[in-house]
């Protein structure tokens, strides 16, 4: 009998698989890169700063030094004669040039009449929102520069076309050898320094601002341009270089959350937004790209500090000028610091392994001055639930959340591409959407795949009995039982939604943001992972089945009425059994 009572059971259970539509027990996985996830979060609240200057900036003509002129030429003639260099007209002026170039001060002096220019100059940062009411994080040397600093920026940028002049003029004394390159660039250069060395700025203004898509729920071809004011400032790299700004008149703007120093440590995987000078100050690529963050990782490679006793984070993910007050980040997708600073090199790229990270500690150290409270908003909150959804391929999920972040936060950068695909990939047969039938019959409703298995067992036993006469028990029902968990009875399982704390900043272990310690759905790695929801089939309360004496004779009633008084005992217990925690 127990032979054909597990085999009833089996077939119960294989047709309850083989439903259509029905979908796996254990929800999918889906494999995102710890990157692309950290990307996807972390970009809207990453903005491209600006820092703009104004000025009437004048340098002298420069005028030659004869003596000094006069000792370099005989320099020339005696290089010539060692054999050090070549006797023709251009290698001789060649090496005359890049001596100059080492110390264009030893061969031209102030002089004759002041050139004055009205210039303008500036420079692209980063920052990032931590409230959702305006206030931003970035460096202290992206808000505002020290005197030399400013000199060398106007040298740079409103001097180009006396720096050129002065060079041509140069050339124009050495002869006729405009055609060699080498040259004209180092006579450039040899005024460009000249020029910084000499330059004098009156009437600074500066200014600061963001530049942001237009409204419209995506990335623009075309900006706006977003006053931001300046709320405090560190001292600049390799100081305490942090700063705080303010934007007025905002609301639920995406933020980042902030970690805490002890989330890393050497070996651990960091990850820096922001936006590289390579990308902003080129022609290359359109206004669209230059408004897109890009995000490089690394190791975090030693803990340093300056002989002021600052801290620094030294690490391997490349970095670029632009990239300047980027929030660095965790694998968990918390700001663990703030780029700041690196070793250049001659192309501008970032020397391996020299980009340096403020540590997070500072920040707060900055925020608390000013009692600023960072603070998740509700735009995010609602962002990452959907991204959830939408990285789990449940699209048709994803999309009333993603609708609700666009109606929060009419300006968020990339909510309009994530309905786009997400309507595309519903279209496209991929949605993944929907309460799963099978999950509820293994866990929940395991009930109702016991009671099937009952009512199976019931029948034989009927049948057996009808074999030998009228049965002297009633009928056991079988379906669900009164008492059974409610969440069961009424078709599918309740599911809570995460609920996201609001811990006070600067709490010890409890950083703004963390993640809820338990998911009720699971979130697309790498969140921490909540306990794992697993498919456990029911366990029997019985023992192991006694050995069968015989289909017939004395005592085989007896065991039937057993076998129906455990029944009976076991849909009393199921009555009674509390509803599963997993």
């Amino acid at each position: 009998m127990w032979g054909r009572i597990s085999a009833v059971a089996g077939l119960v259970l294989a047709s309850t698989l083989a439903l259509p539509g029905t979908a796996v027990a254990k929800p999918k996985e889906v494999d995102v890169p710890v990157g692309t996830w950290l990307a996807a979060r972390t970009h809207p609240s990453v903005q491209l700063t600006s820092v703009s200057y104004t000025a009437d900036v004048a340098v002298p003509t420069p005028v030659t030094n004869e003596e000094a002129f006069k000792v370099l030429t005989q320099q020339g003639v005696d290089a010539v004669q060692s054999g050090k260099i070549s006797s023709d007209e251009n290698s001789i002026y060649r090496w005359i040039v890049q001596q100059m170039v080492k110390n264009p001060g030893r061969y031209f002096s102030p002089g004759g009449q002041e050139r004055v220019v009205e210039a303008t100059a500036g420079g692209l940062c980063t920052g990032w929102w931590i409230t959702p009411d305006g206030y931003m994080v970035t460096a202290a040397h992206c808000v505002g520069q020290e005197d030399t600093e400013l000199a060398q920026t106007f040298a740079t940028q409103a001097l180009t076309k006396i720096n050129e002049k002065d060079a041509a003029d140069l050339v124009a004394e050495l002869g006729d050898i405009a055609s060699d390159e080498e040259i004209l660039r180092n006579a450039v250069k040899i005024f460009q320094i000249w020029n910084a060395e000499n330059i004098k700025i009156r009437n600074v203004q500066s200014s600061l601002s963001l530049l942001q898509s237009l409204p419209g729920g995506g990335v623009d071809k075309s900006t706006k341009t977003v006053p931001i004011e300046l709320v405090a400032k560190g001292t600049v790299y390799p100081g305490k270089d942090v700063a705080i700004l303010k934007a007025n008149g905002q609301s639920n703007l995406p933020t980042v959350p902030l970690g805490e120093d002890s989330d890393v440590r050497v070996g651990d995987t960091l990850y820096i937004s922001g936006f590289p000078g390579t990308v902003t100050q080129t022609s290359i690529f359109n206004l669209e790209s230059k408004l897109n963050p890009a995000f490089t990782e690394g190791p975090y490679n030693a803990s340093r500090q300056t002989p002021e006793g600052v801290p620094y984070i030294q690490t391997q993910a490349p970095s670029y000028p632009g990239n300047s007050g980027g929030p660095v980040f965790s694998k968990d997708g918390k700001v663990i610091g703030i780029l700041v600073g690196g070793l250049i090199q001659q192309d501008g790229g970032s020397t391996e392994g020299e980009s340096f990270v403020l540590p997070v500690s500072v920040v707060k150290e900055k925020l608390n001055e000013k009692n600023i409270k960072p603070a998740e908003s509700t735009t995010t909150t609602a962002y990452n639930e959907a991204l959830d959804l939408f990285f789990q391929n449940r699209y048709s999920d994803a999309l009333p959340k993603f609708r609700e972040v666009q109606a929060l936060q009419p300006n968020h950068p990339y909510v309009a591409k994530y309905i786009s695909d997400s309507q595309q990939a519903i279209t496209a047969g991929k949605d993944e959407s929907g309460t799963p039938l099978l999950p509820w019959l293994l866990w929940g409703g395991g009930g109702l795949v016991a009671a099937f298995v009952i009512g199976t067992i019931v029948a034989v036993a009927r049948g057996k009995r009808r074999a030998k006469g009228p049965a002297s028990f009633p009928p056991a029902p079988y379906g669900a039982q009164p008492g059974y968990p409610a969440q069961l009875q009424g078709g599918q399982p309740q599911y809570g939604q995460p609920q996201y704390g609001q811990p006070q900043y600067g709490q010890q272990g409890q950083p703004y943001g963390a993640p809820p310690q338990q998911y009720q759905q699971r979130p697309p790695y790498p969140l921490p992972a909540g306990p794992e929801t697993r498919a456990v089939r029911p366990q029997s309360p019985y023992g192991p089945p006694q050995p069968r004496q015989g289909s017939g004779g004395p005592g085989a009633n007896t065991r039937i009425a057993g076998l129906e008084a455990e029944l009976e005992q076991l849909r009393r217990n199921m009555g009674r059994r509390p509803p599963e925690q997993r």
